[in-house]
């Protein structure tokens, strides 16, 4: 799954990292250590320009763009923008056959760069104790920014006025974890490598089930699996302490040592 990740470049790193330009017309969100549910969120899209009339142009090259979405996708049809709330993911399996989803994965489809994710690692600390839950970043090893693949979808309020700018919206894809990454939660964000950005933001390609099928488990060998502070649980809180790693005793212990214990059933 995820639930809460960290985004803290800036838009000019972004638009050299992925080739894209400026269409967040100021309004991009800064640096957040603590992105959660319902904020405002740059992402990455590639649309054909339109002529004046709005008419779409796909004889022309299609325009990789920095968008700001809000984290929830709230299908076109919806009545009311809360439902957002329950669609901060989309499971790869069934993208393409549920109805929220459907149509997004076949027309408007994202990129949501990201330093890295959190994940929670259910950890049973014996007979008669709590299940305690142990925070992680998931991030890069080299610095560069993770790209989730997500969805995106435009809703209008029937009651409000027509010239009124719509609500965009977006989910992060979610798939099966691979590799280390299941010893901590049998769901993980789909981060696509970068020789996939283009095919997945292809305005003209409708048909990316080949996609949208889990990494190679050694992906993950890639990436660094750090241990965080608790502190992170509460949104409220932000700033790079989030996801500094803790136990730093532990660091030089085998995969083994640090994922000794498997996680609760979800």
């Amino acid at each position: 799954m995820c639930g809460r990740y960290a985004a803290t470049k800036d838009t000019a790193t972004l638009m050299l990292e992925f080739d894209a330009v400026d269409g967040t017309e100021g309004k991009a969100p800064q640096a957040d250590y603590n992105v959660a549910p319902t904020k405002d969120i740059v992402t990455v899209v590639e649309r054909f320009p339109r002529d004046a009339d709005g008419t779409v142009l796909e004889d022309e090259p299609a325009v990789r763009s920095l968008r700001v979405m809000r984290w929830g996708l709230v299908p076109f049809w919806a009545k009311d923008p809360s439902v957002g709330n329950r669609m901060i993911n989309t499971r790869a399996e069934t993208a393409s056959e549920k109805p929220s989803f459907r149509n997004a994965l076949a027309r408007r489809r994202c990129l949501i760069p990201a330093d890295g994710w959190f994940e929670w690692k259910a950890v049973d600390r014996g007979v008669g104790r709590r299940v305690a839950k142990e925070p992680y970043f998931i991030t890069t090893q080299d610095g560069s920014s993770l790209a989730l693949a997500g969805l995106w979808e435009t809703w209008r309020d029937p009651k409000a006025d027509p010239e009124a700018p719509p609500l965009i919206t977006c989910s992060v894809i979610t798939t099966q974890a691979v590799g280390r990454l299941a010893d901590i939660h049998e769901r993980m964000p789909l981060a696509l490598p970068r020789q996939r950005w283009a095919d997945w933001l292809d305005p003209a390609r409708t048909d990316v089930t080949d996609l949208l099928a889990p990494p190679e488990p050694g992906w993950v060998d890639e990436l660094e699996l750090r241990p965080v502070s608790t502190v992170v649980n509460n949104v409220r809180n932000n700033g790079p302490e989030l996801i500094e790693p803790v136990r730093p005793e532990a660091t030089d212990l085998d995969d083994a040592a640090l994922f000794d214990l498997p996680p609760d059933p979800q």
